[in-house]
């Protein structure tokens, strides 16, 4: 459009009318907006003045706002992205095609678009980071016919529950589409509408959308800004991959690695993470080699038992490992807390005892056909018992003792729990051998 059309439009009445109708009754416009054609959505709005299609789209439902921005002559974008709630613009924005947004930060001010790409970027494990920004969310006091021309016009290709805004774009409800199929075309989305379980903000970190997941059983979850304004939705399949991802990084650092390497990390980063827990993971097999060392006078008298030690240290790993991995699912999925510490203590006592005695069954029998003395099966008989029991509770307690005390369960849960399992499997064999030495045979 040329100068002197720009001016003829200013002048006709027909602009004028739409100006103020715009200006002063901007929510029935914008309703009226999301159920017209595009094309002429566009008519009504591509000439108007800068701050009136910022108070327009402020009010306009994700979806119709977007589609009518791609369709927006650049000028008139970067004059609306400068003029718009900086929120509704970086909303506007994140649902953009990566290729559009670049192109309209472009034309923007720098520090403009500095804010904007500022606001853009969320933390790597934020709920933000997880979210996806294009939604389908309609006017609550739509009618079910309305509706549904606008998710036909959005050409949605999947869609189980639709989210409903009110005239504030804040989060107001959620309608299952089954109901709107079922429902009379006259009968309002608000009519339908249920209370949403739950919400996350994008600087809610991954942690607390995963525990929601599991609380609320929902398979998406709306991300809403400070002021309850709808931003994204965060889907079930990136609610699994951050579950999965949470699990793993527990996985790494519950022995020392960090949670930040990576498979293709270099040497150096790895050796740089994971050097000063070894060196911490030798100073504990120091305290277990002194406990098998306060023994050394009945190890040289019965040599039996220096090749059995590694069966009773390494029984009582695997129980206290088992205990650990239930009970740090436990802890990450928000299943327990920490006030169910004796609760899950005596589950895995109980677990521990009764596995202790199966295996001291097994292991005193092969013991006694290898041997032929009935004092050495019975010693690792008893120490099994034992040791997998403390085994079992220590693997339940550690995590939560150390997340009373403040520290990270998975950071360090594995090492201290390797240190209480051996000192626990040689303890409770070379104790019990010493206190029934004389039903062992020498040498």
């Amino acid at each position: 459009m040329n100068s002197q059309e720009g001016i003829a439009a200013i002048e006709d009445p027909i602009y004028k009318l739409n100006r103020d109708y715009l200006l002063n009754f901007t929510i029935d416009a914008a309703r009226r907006i999301e159920v017209m054609r595009m094309a002429d959505a566009l008519d009504a709005l591509e000439d108007q003045p800068p701050h009136v299609l910022a108070r327009v789209f402020e009010r306009l439902a994700p979806g119709t706002a977007d589609s009518l921005l791609k369709k927006l002559p650049e000028v008139a974008s970067s004059q609306l992205l400068v003029n718009v709630d900086i929120r509704t613009g970086t909303a506007l924005l994140s649902r953009c095609p990566s290729e559009l947004r670049e192109r309209l930060l472009g034309t923007l001010d720098k520090g403009v678009s500095k804010e904007y790409r500022s606001l853009l970027q969320y933390p790597e494990n934020s709920a933000g980071a997880l979210m996806q920004p294009r939604v389908v969310a309609i006017n609550q006091d739509v009618t079910v016919d309305a509706a549904i021309r606008q998710i036909k016009q959005r050409k949605v290709s999947s869609l189980h529950h639709l989210l409903l805004l009110d005239d504030e774009m804040r989060l107001a409800g959620t309608v299952d589409i089954q109901r709107i199929a079922l429902a009379d075309g006259h009968e309002t989305l608000a009519s339908l509408s249920l209370p949403v379980k739950t919400v996350v903000e994008p600087l809610d970190p991954r942690e607390d959308v995963v525990a929601k997941l599991e609380k609320f059983r929902v398979d998406a979850i709306p991300v809403v800004d400070i002021d309850h304004r709808l931003i994204g939705v965060i889907e079930g399949q990136n609610l699994i991959d951050a579950l999965r991802e949470n699990l793993a990084s527990d996985m790494q650092t519950m022995v020392g690695a960090s949670k930040d390497e990576r498979a293709l990390s270099s040497s150096f980063f790895s050796v740089r993470k994971r050097h000063p827990w070894l060196q911490i993971n030798l100073l504990t097999a120091f305290l277990a080699a002194a406990v098998v060392g306060a023994f050394e006078g009945i190890i040289t008298k019965y040599t039996a038992l220096a090749i059995l030690l590694p069966i009773a240290a390494g029984q009582s790993g695997n129980a206290g490992a088992q205990a650990l991995a239930v009970t740090m699912r436990g802890l990450t999925l928000r299943e327990i807390s920490m006030g169910h510490w004796l609760r899950v203590m005596l589950k895995e006592c109980g677990s521990g005892l009764l596995n202790g005695v199966g295996i001291a069954i097994t292991c005193s029998t092969a013991i006694y056909l290898w041997s032929r003395s009935a004092g050495l099966a019975l010693v690792m008989a008893l120490a099994m018992v034992v040791s997998m029991t403390i085994a079992g509770v220590s693997g339940a307690l550690v995590p939560i003792l150390l997340k009373r005390f403040g520290l990270d369960p998975a950071q360090s849960s594995s090492i201290v729990l390797t240190t209480v399992t051996d000192i626990a499997g040689f303890m409770s064999f070379l104790g019990i051998a010493t206190l029934l030495s004389g039903m062992l045979n020498t040498g």
